[in-house]
């Protein structure tokens, strides 16, 4: 049976493949405290999935697009800060797939994500069936499980707090629209807004492509100690996040300055 994909943090396999990357959180990527932004970790997710497709010589590995991001955050990378990501499939669909990816730090940092990435075709970028080469490299790190691409978080009440986002000429990727790790900006900037503590589990999902010269709003409301969010462009909701604080054991409670 199908199960909603990255709506979980699935162990990882024992056997299969796994792709390894090392990096290291620079200055372009924190906040003034050193903290690594959601952004910025959105776009070490989008390379190292690009990277493990491109090394597994997968056909179409620029052609998947994401659908939706969960993000734990157990302890935040910081300035200068060493990692390892570890990703691999966590769940195989016709049309989509699981990534699972883990950010190991070397000073104790770590995050769990969990991406669902959509198969499109090159030509029409409509969704396309997984290639059957797809599961000969990842169908044994998967495990068999098989996921769904429903989404998870829901739309705007009525009379939500609403304010203008600038889309930028920087935010656009080369497929032409507003690129992935762009919608998280305006998560962070709530985050900055409501003093938010480090460790989170954030979800952002996307319903379609913010393309050039769109007006784009935020809006926002309270929800489980944190916030959801939207971004519109026009009338229609483009996409939708959620930000709530984690609870840790207080044996992994210390935060960092």
């Amino acid at each position: 049976m199908a199960v909603d994909a990255a709506v979980e943090i699935v162990d990882e396999p024992t056997e299969g493949r796994v792709f390894r990357s090392e990096g290291r959180v620079r200055l372009g990527d924190v906040t003034p405290s050193g903290r690594l932004r959601l952004d910025a970790l959105a776009r070490y997710l989008q390379d190292v999935a690009n990277d493990d497709a491109v090394d597994a010589q997968l056909p179409g590995a620029m052609f998947w697009v994401v659908r939706r991001t969960l993000v734990e955050v157990h302890r935040s990378p910081v300035l200068r800060e060493a990692f390892e990501l570890r990703t691999f499939c966590g769940g195989i669909g016709s049309r989509w797939a699981e990534r699972r990816t883990s950010l190991i730090g070397a000073d104790g940092g770590r995050v769990e994500c969990s991406v669902l990435w959509v198969c499109v075709d090159e030509a029409s970028m409509r969704p396309a069936r997984v290639p059957p080469e797809f599961s000969e490299h990842y169908g044994a790190a998967a495990r068999d499980r098989k996921v769904r691409a429903r989404l998870q978080l829901p739309d705007p009440p009525d009379g939500a707090p609403r304010s203008t986002w600038p889309m930028r000429a920087v935010d656009l990727d080369v497929l032409g629209h507003m690129n992935n790790a762009a919608y998280w900006a305006p998560v962070e900037e709530e985050i900055a807004r409501r003093g938010m503590r480090r460790r989170v589990r954030a979800e952002l999902e996307y319903l379609s492509g913010i393309e050039p010269g769109e007006q784009v709003t935020v809006e926002t409301c309270d929800h489980d100690g944190g916030f959801r969010l939207w971004l519109r462009s026009g009338t229609e909701v483009e996409a939708r996040a959620q930000v709530v604080e984690r609870v840790e054991p207080a044996a992994l409670s210390s935060d960092r300055a």
